[in-house]
């Protein structure tokens, strides 16, 4: 039997062994063992800060051009082994082949167009009220940040964070989710390669509360970017104001898919089955209530149904598979039970709802669809993050978006209808940071700014030339 491959920490420019090791397996085939990832102790994360403090003065001033061409060359090498490290998401988080192939694609343009953004950065020169003065307005680098990533995307959502912190003159601790630590790993491995001075880089895997609590309370860390729970983010929001280190928070959804009386039947089924059900669900503007209009209510719970009887669920790396496993046995057990819940309420079930058998053993789910539900369930108000939805019956528009926008969330928000005015009264009136109109909620590009309002996020949008709000600090300079 071949030995299990150790994978590092990388440090200071250098690679560091673990002061332990976890097992990343296959969620699609638990016999497969991807390997064996370092867990960082607390003094290891410290070193990286100090690496990365130390990196700061040089890599901040430092060329434009040499910072693009390094971005660049992350990102064509990414581009270059689509196949191949779509092939290791797919094996360690579960979305299938094509959906993890796309996935890298996304990292690697986000590399390339923030190599671009390396030669774009722009000021103002503006004239002092002050005769003979004028008043220069840049952008600097924040400083060392750190950045913490959730599982459900473990090769976009570290890009669309190291890539703009670095080209912007930041210095990066980086902190992946301990259950896929596989493709932070590939994204460091590559980076080491690229040209980068020691230190502007970091990569310290391990558990959050070793790890990430190091990163979020040092004062030699100014700035915190993370991705992932409601509670676990509100956490580091307070720790963060308390020793007065920017943040920006990316956290749930409980996204709304309206379907009109006007819709198009068949575009509104396909966006509602792509919005919910595909990457297993598990994604933060993924659509698990479903607001549909008195008229077309029962053609679509019909027409729902019969969609998702061809649904394909199966491991993630085979060939016409559609949805793939769940991520974890303890994300099964959360979806389970949030199954049970929605029964309980009295919601009825009307597809999926129990595990999937499979050739090879993993954390397989059906798809479940949940009709008759109301606002006030648990279903209709928590993320479930798992392939299961609920449709939600209401008498018109305007009780559809009263209920639409009745969450502690606002992340994505969509409409499905041919009606030119109500298209353009949600677009102004629905409280989201992203609106959909008769497309699926999920599937957002690498370009412009990504984030909500409300419970889902907090601080400056993620993505596209907004991101320097976050990864910049504005400067003010008179000249007499």
């Amino acid at each position: 039997m071949a030995e299990t491959k150790r994978f590092e920490n990388f440090i200071g420019g250098e690679w560091v062994a673990g002061a332990t090791y976890s097992v990343n397996r296959n969620p699609s085939d638990l016999s497969d063992v991807i390997g064996e990832f370092a867990q960082a102790d607390a003094a290891q994360v410290e070193q990286a800060i100090a690496a990365a403090r130390a990196a700061f003065p040089a890599w901040s001033t430092s060329g434009i051009q040499a910072r693009s061409d390094s971005l660049d060359k992350v990102g064509s090498e990414i581009l270059a082994r689509r196949a191949e490290l779509g092939e290791l998401l797919a094996r360690e988080e579960g979305k299938t082949l094509p959906e993890a192939i796309g996935e890298v694609t996304r990292a690697g343009n986000i590399f390339k167009y923030f190599a671009g953004e390396c030669l774009r950065q722009s000021g103002e020169v503006l004239d002092s009220v002050r005769p003979g003065v004028s008043v220069e307005v840049t952008r600097e680098g924040l400083g060392v940040v750190g950045l913490i990533t959730p599982w459900n995307f473990p090769i976009a959502i570290p890009a669309w964070k190291i890539a703009p912190a670095l080209a912007y003159g930041n210095c990066v601790v980086i902190k992946p989710a301990d259950l896929v630590p596989g493709c932070a790993w590939a994204i460091a491995e590559i980076i080491s390669r690229a040209g980068f001075p020691a230190g502007v880089f970091n990569l310290v895997m391990g558990s959050g509360r070793v790890v990430g609590d190091v990163i979020v309370n040092s004062p030699k860390v100014d700035g915190i970017s993370f991705t992932g729970s409601v509670g676990v983010g509100r956490s580091i929001a307070a720790a963060c104001v308390a020793r007065q280190a920017k943040v920006q928070l990316e956290m749930g959804g409980k996204n709304p898919q309206i379907i009109l009386d006007d819709a198009d039947l068949n575009v509104a089924v396909e966006l509602a089955v792509q919005s919910a059900f595909y990457s297993t669900g598990q994604r933060c503007t993924a659509s698990s209530r479903l607001i549909v209009t008195a008229g077309i209510y029962d053609k679509f719970i019909e027409a729902m149904a019969a969609r998702m009887k061809s649904i394909k669920v199966g491991n993630a790396l085979e060939k016409g598979v559609d949805i793939g496993p769940v991520v974890s046995e303890s994300q099964l057990n959360q979806d389970l039970s949030y199954i049970e819940i929605g029964k309980a309420e009295g919601a009825r079930l009307v597809c999926g709802g129990e595990r999937v058998s499979c050739e090879k053993e993993g954390y397989y789910l059906a798809p479940t669809l949940f009709a008759d539900s109301t606002a006030d369930m648990r279903i209709s108000r928590e993320e479930i993050f798992g392939p299961v939805a609920n449709v939600i019956r209401v008498a018109d528009y305007e009780e559809a978006l009263a209920m639409a926008n009745d969450t502690e969330f606002g992340l994505s928000a969509g409409i499905c209808t041919t009606s030119l005015k109500y298209a353009n009264h949600f677009k102004r009136h629905a409280q989201a940071g992203m609106v959909m109109l008769n497309l699926p909620t999920a599937g957002v590009d690498y370009h412009v700014p990504f984030g909500g309002r409300k419970g889902s996020s907090y601080g400056s949008r993620e993505q596209g030339r907004y991101a320097q709000e976050f990864y910049t600090t504005v400067k003010t300079t008179y000249i007499g």
